[in-house]
């Protein structure tokens, strides 16, 4: 363009936020009741820990230590901070019954697989329990629920900051 000398303006982009879904608990351990046991074993670790569904898929066996109940996330997505979680008794149960034929946790499962086999489930168990709201629940919403309940137990934005391995409070906040 400059060497033709002609302009251009780039088209303005305005997003619009909209407030997250957030289920009730029951909702979700009724969502993580009626899937298989690895996509049940993965929606658990989400419910526990927050984390974004590339980073669970992620891990491998050597950040878990199921003697202590902690699991250590060295690879953050989004260039987030690293993080140390404490497991429930439940879903160290839940791991431990998993396969340990691979290096990762997850092992030869690709996000998308996970994705259909959760979406198949949610639609069937949104049909069978005549509750409509669990068709808006993904991944993410796991998230944006462990990040609401963690601040209205605790009242303390800097604690779900570190605790969801944001870099900048401002992203906690929105």
């Amino acid at each position: 363009l400059r060497m033709q000398r002609k302009k251009w303006d780039p088209p303005r982009c305005k997003v619009t936020r909209k407030i997250p879904f957030i289920p009730t608990e029951q909702e979700l351990d009724s969502l993580i009741a009626g899937c298989g046991k690895k996509t049940a074993t993965f929606l658990q670790l989400l419910k526990e820990t927050g984390m974004r569904a590339g980073e669970a898929n992620s891990l491998s066996w050597t950040d878990l230590d199921l003697q202590k109940r902690i699991l250590i996330l060295n690879t953050p997505e989004k260039n987030g901070n690293p993080r140390v979680f404490n497991l429930s008794i439940k879903l160290v149960q839940m791991l431990s019954l998993l396969p340990k034929k691979n290096a990762k946790i997850f092992a030869n499962v690709t996000r998308s697989s996970l994705e259909s086999g959760f979406y198949m489930s949610r639609k069937r168990l949104s049909s069978k329990l005549q509750n409509p709201r669990l068709k808006r629940i993904s991944f993410h919403t796991f998230r944006h629920w462990k990040a609401t309940t963690l601040y209205h137990e605790t009242k303390d934005p800097l604690y779900v900051k570190e605790f969801l391995g944001h870099k900048k409070l401002d992203t906690t906040l929105l």
